[in-house]
């Protein structure tokens, strides 16, 4: 068995508010990386780690994890919308062995997802793409949240999951890094916000106006006219540099409110990266053939791209 990692950042700013200078090439650039890294590595299953925004996953069931077996797409910030390729079996299997293990993690015969999960397989495989693939839900906007400790040994779980299918895996995490989105929260909200963020059915138009306005603030950002938590570069790399040296334990100290201060109401999506870097640990020593970042002021976002896999036997 050998196991990959894809992680990089999602953005409703990529492609609609210009990063400035050179950033957006680069960022292209680096994704083409990890396009032919992706299609050198040839994996036979492909997980994706993702979060949710209010759009899929609601208060009505918000489970810490949750494996898709079958799922749909939300059709947010272009990506795409009904049916998706769901390896519903592999997905299946991943669920029982992940239970087995002593993980309590939920499974979905109907999950919906959004572009937390969708951006960077499209980055990828393009929009509309027929791989197979395993969606995984990774709550990480729904309060309260789990401990990252939990999160580490959900990631274990994953990477010992993926050994017992003796295949090639590619496990995606998509999220982070720093950044401050506005993003509800239950506790204290009016009754009518409760409800929304119970059960919701967004229809095209109101996710057209949502999405507008969105965009109108980012660029408001962008040009000084509006203020938000600033990104932390310095909290980016703290983190980005646990990973790229493998010892995944020093997540255990890293506290939800100190994500929340340093990071941002955002930040937490580096959940995603955390259980796919665990999960690789897993299988040994890694080595990373991508290590991209940007600190992007006019999107107020840290964004990452990077890919690593397992070290061939000696």
């Amino acid at each position: 068995m050998t196991l990959a990692v894809a992680a990089m950042s999602h953005a409703p700013s990529f492609g609609n508010v210009d990063p400035g200078g050179t950033v957006f090439a680069e960022i292209n650039s680096a994704i083409d990386e990890v396009r032919d890294f992706v299609e050198d590595f040839a994996p036979d299953v492909t997980i994706a780690l993702g979060p949710d925004h209010f759009n899929g996953v609601m208060y009505e069931m918000m489970p810490p994890f949750c494996v898709g077996a079958q799922a749909t797409g939300v059709g947010d910030w272009g990506t795409s919308a009904g049916p998706l390729p769901v390896d519903s079996d592999a997905a299946r299997e991943l669920h029982r062995l992940i239970l087995e293990d002593g993980i309590d993690i939920a499974r979905s015969e109907r999950l919906q997802v959004d572009h937390g999960v969708l951006q960077p397989l499209e980055f990828v495989y393009g929009h509309g793409f027929t791989n197979p693939f395993v969606p995984i839900f990774v709550n990480s906007v729904g309060l309260p949240l789990t401990p990252m400790n939990r999160v580490r040994l959900f990631g274990e779980a994953v990477g010992r999951a993926a050994a017992k299918l003796d295949s090639k895996v590619l496990i995606f995490a998509s999220g982070g890094l720093s950044h401050n989105p506005p993003i509800p929260v239950w506790d204290g909200a009016p009754q009518e916000v409760q409800e929304r963020l119970i059960h919701f059915e967004m229809t095209a138009e109101q996710r057209e106006v949502k999405e507008s306005t969105m965009i109108a603030n980012i660029r408001k950002f962008a040009e000084g006219k509006a203020t938000a938590q600033p990104l932390n570069a310095e909290w980016d790399n703290k983190v980005l540099d646990a990973f790229r040296a493998g010892d995944l334990s020093v997540v255990d100290s890293w506290t939800n409110e100190w994500f929340h201060t340093e990071g941002g109401s955002g930040a937490h999506e580096v959940r995603t990266w955390i259980a796919a870097f665990s999960a690789l640990a897993t299988a040994g020593s890694y080595s990373f053939a991508v290590d991209r970042y940007w600190p992007v002021e006019t999107w107020g976002a840290g964004f990452g791209v990077v890919a690593a896999k397992t070290d061939s036997p000696a």
